[in-house]
């Protein structure tokens, strides 16, 4: 059960930062959800599909936290906003235009990019993991990276979401 918590923790935080775009709730989320799966490992009728399993429960436990906390995540977000210490400011500014180009991608394509770029994952691990072709996991990368940098790239589109 260690082997596996050390294998799949970061992982299932990436999945749900995925979905839930907060990582205190991505971090609950996820140990929440890797918890639970090592207790019910025997409800995990196939062992060899066991990381598609636990991201099915990842993304299906983001989803409903989604839909029960969403005022919850806007207010913590403006706190740790207002929290943070101007010297760090570029380092702020970074981090919001990262997670605003990630906002732009669809579910899929933020999972592959965390798993791989992130977390490390191979094509063919993410293929598994996601139930998509590794064709697919390529092309959701490929598709995910241009876009996050033709957002990026064009200040103007910071401009236009902060008035």
């Amino acid at each position: 059960m260690e082997a596996l918590a050390h294998r799949y923790l970061r992982a299932t935080y990436a999945v749900a930062l995925s979905v839930l775009r907060h990582p205190a709730d991505a971090e609950d989320v996820s140990q929440e959800a890797l918890l639970t799966a090592l207790r019910s490992l025997d409800q995990c009728r196939d062992p060899s599909r066991f990381a598609a399993w636990l991201f099915q429960s990842v993304r299906h436990r983001a989803l409903k936290q989604v839909s029960h906390r969403r005022v919850r995540a806007r207010h913590a977000d403006e706190v740790e906003r207002g929290a943070m210490v101007e010297a760090d400011g570029e380092r702020i500014v970074l981090r919001h235009r990262l997670l605003s180009a990630l906002e732009l991608l669809t579910p899929t394509q933020r999972e592959v990019v965390l798993l791989h770029d992130l977390e490390g994952w191979t094509h063919p691990e993410i293929a598994v993991a996601l139930e998509i072709s590794e064709v697919m996991s390529r092309q959701h990368l490929f598709v995910a990276r241009r876009a996050m940098r033709d957002h990026l790239a064009n200040p103007s589109t910071e401009d236009a979401e902060h008035g």
